[in-house]
């Protein structure tokens, strides 16, 4: 049984069409790389996955027809973990959905029904955690930025909320670890990425003092404040706390600067 090997880019598209490559050669056994990991070997020759629109939508379409709505979701978001065994988990749940009857999504005791199902909870959690935590500074010309650096690429999936949710209002997000953010400029998203200055570092969520809105500070004054007010020390539960708002995310809370 000959192993064959895929290279592609890493993108939605690109995982589609090594998907849509499988079936077209008749494979039987590949492993699946991105560009990014994989080490070339002189033993075997790799399959460099070209993206092709054409091919990622024809099966894109026939996962449509074989997946209901909800599983579509999750294979769409589980993508947004970008890493390699999700990747994979997602290339052999296709190719299982494929090669079986209708509702075969169902069958949890396959194992990459579970995995991709699993995953989508776990970038499902992240992508609620941002919408809750996410705090914004004003800059100086109007701007309200935001520092992110989740776990997931979950960026594309938090838009719409904040889209909505601060449509009269030009903001930024910048996931800092994946090196790009989103723009809202009151009409329109735009992906946009910059470098910034060394004294801003990947620990630190907030902007520099000289890069804020003066009244920034106030604001987050009074924030403290209301916090220290409104809360009841005879009743603090850290144990609990913690587990409905991790350590991890307390950086981007204001009250916990």
């Amino acid at each position: 049984m000959i192993m064959e090997i895929y290279v592609f880019d890493g993108s939605l598209k690109g995982l589609l069409t090594a998907i849509f490559e499988y079936f077209e050669r008749k494979a039987s056994q590949v492993r699946l790389y991105t560009t990014i990991n994989y080490q070339p070997s002189l033993l075997q020759e790799a399959l460099t996955i070209i993206t092709d629109e054409a091919k990622a939508d024809r099966v894109w379409k026939g996962l449509k027809k074989k997946l209901d709505s909800d599983w579509l979701r999750k294979f769409y978001v589980a993508w947004h973990a970008e890493d390699a065994e999700t990747f994979k988990n997602l290339f052999w749940f296709a190719v299982y959905i494929f090669n079986n009857e209708h509702g075969a999504f169902a069958n949890y005791g396959n194992e990459y029904v579970l995995a991709v199902a699993q995953m989508d909870r776990k970038v499902h959690r992240e992508k609620h955690r941002m919408e809750a935590f996410i705090r914004f500074q004003e800059t100086q010309d109007g701007i309200f930025f935001a520092f992110i650096d989740p776990d997931f690429n979950v960026l594309p999936l938090i838009l719409k909320h904040f889209k909505n949710r601060y449509a009269d209002q030009q903001w930024i997000i910048y996931d800092r670890r994946r090196k790009y953010g989103l723009y809202y400029d009151k009409l329109t998203v735009t992906e946009i990425t910059f470098d910034f200055t060394e004294e801003i570092t990947t620990t630190n969520v907030s902007l520099q003092a000289n890069q804020v809105d003066p009244k920034e500070e106030l604001y987050a004054i009074l924030w403290k404040d209301y916090f220290k007010s409104t809360n009841i020390v005879a009743r603090k539960n850290m144990k609990l706390h913690i587990r409905h708002v991790p350590k991890r995310y307390w950086r981007y809370l204001t009250e916990k600067w």
